[in-house]
């Protein structure tokens, strides 16, 4: 059992983490590169792989037929962790990808860029990666979302696929049925051009603003999704050829097929708030 001195020690320092800075600056000489006028960082992740590698994806989202009364959308937007492992179309995986990272504009020559999801500054320190187990006119692998060109750009085959994805989320089975697995990792210095020491507690705020779209967008699609945020550090940089330092994954979230009589099975999950009498 951890210290409990050295337990509380932690606790304090994650709780400073996330307080504002206060009412006096305690770095006031900083100065954020910025301001300093050094080079400002690509808006985006260049390519991985070779042009033949991409899939353009559709964007004729009115096809979907999607529930667009924002009131039930809100109400009805649950966790689900218990999947149908049937297969998802190219459209609403493209309609995902959309409402989480897509582009609606730039500003400036290429100073930032303006997305579905707000984010600190406009500058958007996110990549989405895949890993695509059953989703149609898509080979099962590895992709990185190419959110300037709305395409998936295919990394490569997995061995194991649902080995793969219940490795990397840690040892969590019910996650390896979903239909593809969004995988967000975070590129610090795009956020700490602007921000610098201050960066990182947005950003973890700028994650939330895509994980609650991605389960908006999923509501109103009819599909299921549940936000993770136990995974494995090494094994999700391996996966995806991440460096671990100037790019890591941040947040997770399967993604599958849902059927509403499985929605008993998702009380098991709390069913210790029963046995335990919480």
């Amino acid at each position: 059992m951890m210290d409990e001195a050295l337990q509380r020690e932690l606790i304090q320092k994650g709780r400073a983490f996330t307080k504002g800075d206060g009412r006096e600056d305690p770095y006031p000489d900083f100065e954020s590169d910025q301001s300093l006028r050094r080079p400002q960082p690509p808006l985006v992740k260049e390519a991985m792989a070779g042009a033949e590698a991409r899939t353009a994806l559709p964007r004729d989202f009115e096809a979907l037929g999607m529930r667009n009364d924002l009131l039930g959308v809100i109400r009805d937007r649950r966790s689900n962790r218990v999947y149908t492992d049937q297969t998802m179309t190219l459209l609403q995986l493209s309609f995902l990808l959309w409402a989480t990272q897509g582009v609606k504009g730039i500003r400036g020559k290429a100073y930032a860029t303006l997305r579905t999801v707000p984010c600190g500054g406009a500058r958007h320190e996110f990549e989405t990666y895949l890993i695509v187990r059953k989703v149609e006119g898509l080979a099962p692998g590895a992709y990185h979302y190419l959110p300037m060109e709305h395409a998936l750009e295919f990394l490569g085959p997995v061995e194991d696929p649902e080995g793969a994805v219940e490795r990397s989320l840690m040892g969590q089975k019910w996650a390896a049925k979903a239909s593809v697995v969004f995988y967000w990792s975070m590129v610090p210095y795009r956020a700490e051009w602007r921000y610098g020491i201050y960066a990182h507690r947005v950003a973890m705020i700028d994650a939330g603003h895509v994980g609650q779209n991605l389960y908006l967008a999923c509501t109103g699609l009819g599909l299921g999704t549940c936000g993770v945020g136990a995974f494995c550090h090494e094994e999700c940089a391996e996966l995806f050829g991440l460096d671990g330092e100037e790019e890591y994954v941040v947040y997770t979230a399967p993604v599958g097929t849902v059927r509403e009589e499985d929605r008993a099975r998702e009380q098991a999950f709390y069913r210790f708030v029963e046995d335990e009498g919480l």
